[in-house]
């Protein structure tokens, strides 16, 4: 899954005591590099330095013998109470809480901004470091399919409950802005997390799902667990979607069969080929139900959603066979497996044939986490590439000292924020339809931003980490820095819950099922933006560039309407993009 994961320490190197908000480990490098004695280290005309940049260039001109220590003459950036130091978002705060609400919501995040920095961080290079482990058997030769999880790991779960991570959403304290305040915690968490804002993910999409069935009977245990603050409590959930024949077609991909028992239960028989967090307490997943003579019906219309526990009261599969721990590029922190489900027992939750249907909240949920890593890990980047400016020396004068670096770093922050405002509008109606306050306007335009703002956030957090990982140059490109780390758990943000192809399409979907209604609204919207911002001379061009947009759009749409679909499917992922690019670009925030 998606997730940012800093280093405070590794094996490679020599570790110093961890000491808060740095971010690179101590280490200690044996260079046999000449002497570079008399060669000028500035470039045109000299800039005065600071102390810290003297003693640098006198450790340059020191012979290599004479010099005190021998270590790498960069230091390393720091990050410090990631709330305090974001002022995007605690300008939104402001500008959109009522007042009461924001009182208390600014204290407990900057305790939990404390948090993060001087207890959470550590953990989540641990879970990096020590990564699961699949014990098929025992030293007998019993086959236990064990996954072992690192201690970080399993206090990452623990500090989820006591965090309220998942429950913020659901106890409504804050009525409308509490599903909003939830993902500004999780934004904060996402990039100390070890990766564990993957099951959250999972687990806050079963709740969803859970309550929008009006929380059976049988089922009552469950949601007060997956919404628990009382870490003994509390459970992660799963999604078991992805077969072998592929992930996002579920509906011709789908193989498990369920039997109905005597007792109303249903076993489940089939191969499950990626399953996130495969550690997790329950799961949601797709099945065929099997009639009498042992068929099942085909597509969509014949799959149907099924809770099962992965483990019973002593901690034995639930008839599961664990075949391997998936090797990925990235998020190592957490298992990921290929499972065989041999009479696993499971409850029907969903009408017969209506799994897809029933699985749509989960989905909308996991997406808009995906959104949230993805502004998560640019901010994270984009913070430390910040820092970093302020702290190394090229050329005779810092990084930030030079215009063309600094350039760079805005050009991220504007994509950075740009996200981080589509986040908070999805988040925003999401609050609402959860309250029952949302209009009909605000129901549909969740509907489009949704795989909006997931496909075009996805391809922005890569496209960030890559600039932000040359910001530091080679040592970017070092393991030890925790960077790489950074880039190869955000390329999967593109990938997980429906590729950048997939959510286009899925757009187009919810265009043709509000019969163009959804485009208004979208237009409409756009223009109350623009209008707020009407009066002000200094964006008037911005304003104008907008407009001019919008009207492109607008009339790319009526051409398209009397050209084959298929023109329509080809430009699917350009008018994808052209959405999400108005919309931030229209908000006054930015």
């Amino acid at each position: 899954m998606f997730a940012c994961r800093l280093p405070w320490g590794r094996s490679s190197a020599t570790i110093q005591p961890w000491q808060s908000g740095h971010f690179l480990p101590r280490t200690r490098a044996r260079c046999q590099t000449p002497s570079v004695k008399g060669i000028s280290t500035t470039v045109g005309q000299e800039q005065p330095v600071s102390l810290q940049e003297k003693q640098v260039l006198e450790d340059l001109e020191m012979p290599l013998a004479r010099r005190p220590t021998e270590t790498l003459f960069q230091e390393q950036p720091k990050i410090g109470n990631q709330y305090l130091e974001d002022t995007l978002l605690r300008s939104y705060l402001k500008t959109h809480l009522p007042p009461k609400v924001l009182e208390e919501v600014h204290q407990e995040l900057e305790r939990f901004g404390n948090r993060l920095q001087t207890k959470i961080q550590p953990l989540a290079w641990e879970c990096e470091l020590n990564p699961p482990v699949f014990r098929q058997f025992d030293a007998w030769g019993q086959r236990v399919d064990r996954i072992d999880t690192c201690s970080a790991w399993r206090r990452m779960k623990e500090i989820s409950a006591e965090e309220g991570l998942i429950a913020e959403a659901y106890e409504r304290r804050y009525s409308n802005w509490s599903r909003l305040y939830q993902a500004v915690k999780l934004y904060l968490f996402s990039a100390s997390s070890g990766g564990f804002n993957c099951p959250l993910a999972m687990t806050d999409g079963a709740a969803k799902v859970i309550e929008s069935l009006g929380i059976p009977g049988s089922l009552k245990s469950a949601f007060d667990r997956l919404t628990s603050r009382d870490p003994k409590k509390f459970w992660t959930s799963g999604q078991w979607m992805t077969e072998r024949r592929g992930g996002s077609d579920v509906a011709n991909g789908t193989e498990t069969v369920a039997r109905r028992q005597p007792d109303g239960t249903y076993r489940l028989y089939g191969f499950k080929w990626f399953t996130s967090a495969a550690d997790s307490d329950v799961t949601l997943t797709l099945a065929r139900i099997a009639d009498a003579e042992g068929q099942c019906p085909q597509g969509s219309r014949g799959l149907s959603l099924f809770f099962l526990r992965v483990r019973d009261e002593e901690g034995k599969l639930n008839n599961i066979q664990v075949q391997r721990l998936k090797d990925k590029l990235g998020t190592r922190q957490m298992a990921t497996a290929e499972l065989w489900l041999q009479g696993a027992r499971a409850e029907l939750i969903s009408a017969e044939g209506r799994g897809v249907a029933s699985i749509s909240n989960m989905l909308n949920i996991t997406r808009i986490h995906n959104v949230i890593g993805a502004v998560a890990s640019m901010r994270r980047m984009i913070s430390l590439s910040r820092d970093y400016a302020r702290r190394r020396v090229a050329f005779g004068k810092l990084l930030k000292d030079h215009p063309l670096h600094m350039q760079t770093i805005a050009r991220m922050e504007v994509q950075c924020r740009g996200a981080f405002l589509l986040l908070m509008e999805v988040v925003r109606l999401l609050g609402l339809a959860e309250t029952n306050l949302a209009s009909e306007q605000d129901q549909l335009l969740l509907r489009l931003l949704v795989p909006v703002a997931k496909l075009y956030t996805g391809k922005q957090a890569a496209a960030v980490a890559v600039e932000a990982m040359e910001s530091f140059g080679g040592q970017g490109y070092m393991e030890d820095t925790g960077v790489p780390v950074i880039l190869r758990d955000t390329l999967v943000l593109s990938i997980w819950e429906g590729t950048t192809n997939i959510l286009s399409l899925d757009v187009l979907r919810s265009l043709a099922k509000s019969q163009g209604q959804v485009m208004a609204v979208f237009l409409s919207t756009v223009q109350k933006k623009l209008e707020l911002v009407a009066g002000s001379a200094g964006l008037a061009p911005a304003v104008q560039r907008v407009r001019e947009g919008t009207d492109r759009l607008a009339q790319f749409l009526q051409k398209a309407g009397s050209e084959p679909a298929v023109t329509m499917e080809l430009a699917a992922r350009d008018f994808s993009y052209s959405l999400a690019r108005i919309y931030t670009a229209a908000d006054p925030t930015v």
